[in-house]
């Protein structure tokens, strides 16, 4: 049978159409991870081995619904990335760095490539240093940018529609409930000009948009697609996600951050007795249904007497979502979105997402150490 065409409708592009992988060739490509490798190795002797990577995707979307609905997105999506490792007195660290978003190739300046090498060394330096991490209950400061993939998540995934039309997140049923202690506010929104989790439109054609979701401490909603925004009764927010054509669309997140607070950054620090500051994650786990989740510190020191003083290394966050956000005291006004390098995983489809978040305080959060 037909389908009768709607009227069509122009929806802003949030980024350019240029195809990345026509735009440098690949013997190119090979002479940037060259570069970069280079200014790795001259930064610290000690660095002895580099791993360089560059991946470029350029997509051209074509949604065609049944309700003769119709929507077109070009979708450039570009990433560099070092990983170097370091050895000194038999002791072996590593520190990691990139970045990307969506446009093309000709991002990636030397001195771009420069800031990539440096922050790697930096932290596998910093990790040479380190000292076992205390273990116990205490004061945590996270830093500003990527430590933010802690909230994506430890309570992101907890406030997509799916989880919570189930019942089977934290989060369900509590639409008007206070989650998160004042003050804190929890965006989601895919419209940030060229960033690696923007979309101009979601993977069911319809556009994105900026959804609170959580309000001064209050839950206020949740991420939808169609399908869960119709079997729900509410209207949809522009995040239904398919890693391809061959997936079926799921509510995915898209930037995920908490917005400013008023607090400069260093009088957080300095509020601090005793405690930790966790400046860069690593890997982590997250169960869904209890909040619970393990995170672990790629870079963290102590804070001592409001200072920052050792790093320390084999540091891991412990808690549950809902709670951890109960016990934030003080919030940053140094908002920063990651460098454009996160994936996220669900249901097996992997999608480029953002994160971010300014410097916070949150009390009495378990610190599992080695020390």
């Amino acid at each position: 049978g037909r389908v009768p065409m709607l009227s069509a409708r122009i929806v802003p592009a949030l980024y350019g159409a240029a195809d990345p992988l026509a735009s440098l060739p690949d013997t190119e490509k090979v002479k940037l991870l060259e570069r970069l490798e280079g200014y790795a190795r001259a930064a610290d002797t000690r660095v002895v081995e580099v791993m360089a990577h560059i991946a470029g995707v350029y997509e051209v979307v074509l949604v065609a619904r049944a309700d003769g609905h119709m929507a077109a997105d070009v979708r450039p999506l570009v990433r560099v990335s070092v990983t170097v490792i370091m050895l000194e007195g038999g002791r072996r660290e590593q520190g990691s760095a990139g970045g990307g978003g969506r446009f093309d190739y000709g991002y990636f300046t030397d001195a771009v490539l420069q800031d990539y090498a440096g922050q790697a060394v930096h932290q596998a330096s910093v990790n040479l240093a380190a000292r076992p991490a205390p273990a116990g209950e205490m004061t945590v400061v996270l830093g500003n940018g990527w430590p933010g993939i802690l909230l994506h998540e430890a309570i992101g995934h907890g406030l997509e529609g799916d989880f919570n039309r189930k019942g089977s997140s934290a989060f369900a049923g509590r639409i008007g409930e206070r989650v998160a202690a004042a003050g804190v506010t929890v965006i989601d929104d895919g419209t940030i000009p060229d960033r690696r989790g923007s979309l101009s439109i979601d993977d069911e054609g319809n556009p994105t948009q900026r959804t609170v979701l959580i309000e001064d401490g209050i839950l206020t909603g949740y991420l939808q697609d169609s399908l869960n925004a119709r079997l729900m009764g509410v209207p949809l927010t522009g995040n239904g996600r398919r890693e391809s054509f061959a997936h079926l669309p799921l509510p995915r997140m898209t930037n995920t951050c908490m917005v400013n607070g008023e607090r400069d950054p260093q009088e957080i620090i300095a509020s601090v007795k005793k405690g930790l500051y966790a400046a860069n994650f690593g890997g982590g786990q997250v169960d869904i249904t209890s909040g619970k989740f393990v995170f672990s510190a790629a870079e963290a020191y102590l804070i001592e007497n409001g200072r920052i003083t050792h790093p320390v290394r084999g540091a891991t966050l412990i808690g549950n979502g809902p709670d951890v956000l109960t016990r934030v005291s003080m919030i940053g006004n140094d908002l920063a979105l990651d460098p454009g390098v996160g994936t996220c995983g669900k249901e097996g489809q992997s999608v480029p997402v953002g994160v971010g978040q300014p410097t916070l305080r949150i009390d009495g959060l378990t610190v599992g150490g080695t020390g």
